[in-house]
């Protein structure tokens, strides 16, 4: 209720200020056409006329004025389109007004009509850009604590420049632009000047004593990115970024929607290309399930499913904390969305058949999975049960229900495996592939490397590490490994699900392998410091079945090209079938009895695990 006295409010006095206007504008524009002879203007037919016509011209000017939006305008965030709407209701009313005195039989100077159109535009555009102008001026003879370099001096470094300007919670100056365009170099952009392109980056921050560096090109390739915020770290500032060119075309480029620069700007990957009408044709309207909702990777599919407007979205993990919070988050987000929330373990097969039987998935995505390799190391009894035992029985359920499609979250870890972790992700693999030649249900699986920012990622582990003061633990210097961003890897992993036809190993795309000393040096400096000399990096060894480097594909496996570039497929390998089931089942019952060698039983079964 107050908000709305409050707006009413506000437009009662624009109606108001623009009445006054209004008669201003008509008298001054007769006084103009007479020499201001006041006595003259007062006493002649036209004034008379004047006085008939004001009524009517103030009834069809509020109307117009409501009709072009000028009262329901966020006038603090004008713009020249704001300009152009006044001036085009300014046009409207001139030339109503010579119709009204027409119809009237009213006459004036022809040069009457010119000139009210001319008072009323100004005085409009002063009145409605007041408190810009206001504001502009305050901040003209304000000193800020906080200097500002902008890079980018296009639509995005307008808006946030504009915003610097006229918000009163940003306590900020910007004090020079940079972009690469060099036609733009030495121009001004509202008063601020293109000083130079990406390489002047640290000179011009130490002439202007910048004290925060915004990246404000929302299409810029992960390549320029990268060199560009190499080249920003370099200057100990502050840096911050915007998300993307989504924010453009939603109009949301502000200041509020900037974040801190993170390790996932260096990858030096641009945007990942989904098709959205393909996800669209098999999700939408079909009852998903996704194991491990929980985790990070369940997590974001769920979040990315529930965007393609699926008939039922059933979360299913062990771990009810993290599975609620992506219940309120998605509750809050897809008010339409008919979510279902579930605690059950993968290793409970009378559970997960409930499950089946109540709800029917036309779809699942199972992430459910021990992934932390030293710990399965020590507990490779519950890596069996868990990886092993809990999608053999999801993709029992599926055969059983006739679901759909199956796909299977896999990881590079499983190739040629060097720890147990590894070796039971292979042996879900041909669990997989198993099914897949043994049932109408179509299984997949997607495998990639690691995902920045997940549970266990190296990245938290540093950032925690940074903010304690150090030393960064590094196993390796020369241990190296694939990244991609979870949203990415995600998106990927639900359109090869839609490519899924039977039995497909789909690889993704990870780019070029980035050595993890190399990583932390820039998280390091990202933060604001100097490796070595701020904060240490100690290399630790080896952790037990770490390797220094990850495969994607099996030579076996061959590697063909699908509609999308980032995702590939692998033709899986033929194995016995009968003897699989067989030695998987007493492996998962070894597994179970708390086998003290069960290492040696997973050997039987990948014959390409090498216990390191």
């Amino acid at each position: 209720m107050k908000i709305y006295k409050s707006k009413l409010f506000r437009i009662v006095i624009f109606i108001i200020g623009d009445i006054i206007i209004l008669c201003a504008s008509a008298i001054l524009a007769l006084l103009v056409r007479f020499e201001f002879l006041f006595n003259v203007v007062i006493h002649s037919t036209y004034f008379a006329d004047l006085v008939k016509l004001i009524p009517f011209l103030i009834i069809t000017a509020v109307i117009v004025f409501y009709l072009f939006k000028l009262y329901t305008t966020m006038w603090s965030k004008a713009s020249i389109r704001e300009a152009g709407l006044i001036f085009l209701a300014c046009f409207t009313i001139s030339i109503l007004q010579i119709a009204m005195a027409t119809m009237l039989n009213l006459v004036f100077p022809r040069s009457y009509y010119v000139l009210f159109f001319i008072f009323l535009y100004a005085f409009l555009i002063m009145w409605r850009f007041s408190y810009r102008i206001y504001k502009l001026l305050i901040r003209s003879f304000e000193i800020s604590n906080n200097k500002v370099m902008i890079i980018g001096a296009g639509d995005a470094g307008t808006a946030l420049l504009n915003e610097i300007k006229t918000s009163n919670h940003i306590d900020s100056k910007v004090v020079c632009f940079i972009d690469d365009n060099k036609y733009k170099i030495g121009k001004n952009l509202n008063g601020i000047k293109i000083v130079g392109d990406r390489y002047t980056i640290p000179k011009y921050a130490e002439k202007y004593n910048v004290d925060e560096i915004y990246l404000a090109i929302p299409t810029i390739k992960g390549k320029d990115k990268k060199e560009i915020i190499e080249i920003a770290s370099s200057t100990n500032k502050k840096i911050k970024i915007l998300p993307g060119i989504f924010q453009l075309v939603n109009g949301e480029m502000s200041v509020s929607k900037l974040r801190d620069i993170d390790i996932e700007d260096l990858l030096e990957r641009d945007p990942i290309r989904i098709n959205n009408n393909e996800i669209l044709s098999y999700v939408e309207n079909k009852t998903v399930l996704v194991t491990g909702a929980g985790g990070s990777i369940g997590s974001e599919i769920c979040r990315q499913i529930a965007k393609h407007k699926p008939k039922k979205l059933i979360m299913l993990d062990i771990y009810e904390n993290n599975i609620y919070d992506i219940q309120l988050e998605l509750k809050k987000n897809y008010t339409n969305l008919d979510l279902i929330t579930l605690i059950a373990s993968v290793r409970d097969e009378k559970r997960i058949d409930e499950i089946f039987d109540i709800y029917h998935p036309e779809i699942v995505f199972h992430a459910a999975a021990h992934k932390h390799v030293p710990l399965m190391e020590d507990s490779p009894n519950e890596a069996i049960k868990n990886n092993c035992q809990g999608t053999y029985i999801v993709a029992k359920m599926c055969d059983k229900y006739e679901t759909k499609k199956f796909i299977l979250i896999s990881t590079d870890k499983a190739i040629n495996p060097t720890n147990v972790m590894g070796a039971s992700k292979r042996i879900c693999e041909m669990i997989t592939q198993y099914f897949s030649r043994n049932s109408k249900t179509i299984y997949a699986l997607v495998r990639f490397g690691n995902v920045l920012g997940s549970n266990g990622s190296v990245v938290p582990l540093f950032k925690k590490q940074i903010e304690e003061g150090g030393p960064v633990t590094v196993t390796d210097e020369n241990i190296i490994r694939y990244f991609m961003t979870i949203p990415e890897a995600v998106a990927l992993v639900i359109q090869a699900g839609a490519y899924a036809s039977g039995g497909e190993v789909f690889i993704l795309d990870m780019g070029e392998p980035v050595k993890i000393i190399d990583m932390a040096k820039k998280l390091i400096k990202l933060s604001g410091y100097e490796p070595y000399v701020d904060i240490d990096i100690k290399i630790t060894g080896l952790r037990p079945g770490e390797k220094m480097y990850e495969e994607l594909l099996m030579n076996e496996e061959g590697k063909k090209e699908t509609n999308n570039n980032k995702i590939f497929i692998g033709k899986p390998i033929i194995f016995n079938d009968e003897e699989f089931i067989l030695s998987l089942n007493e492996l998962i019952k070894k597994a179970n009895s708390e086998c003290k060698d069960i290492k040696e039983d997973i050997k039987k079964l990948v014959p390409t695990y090498h216990n390191s």
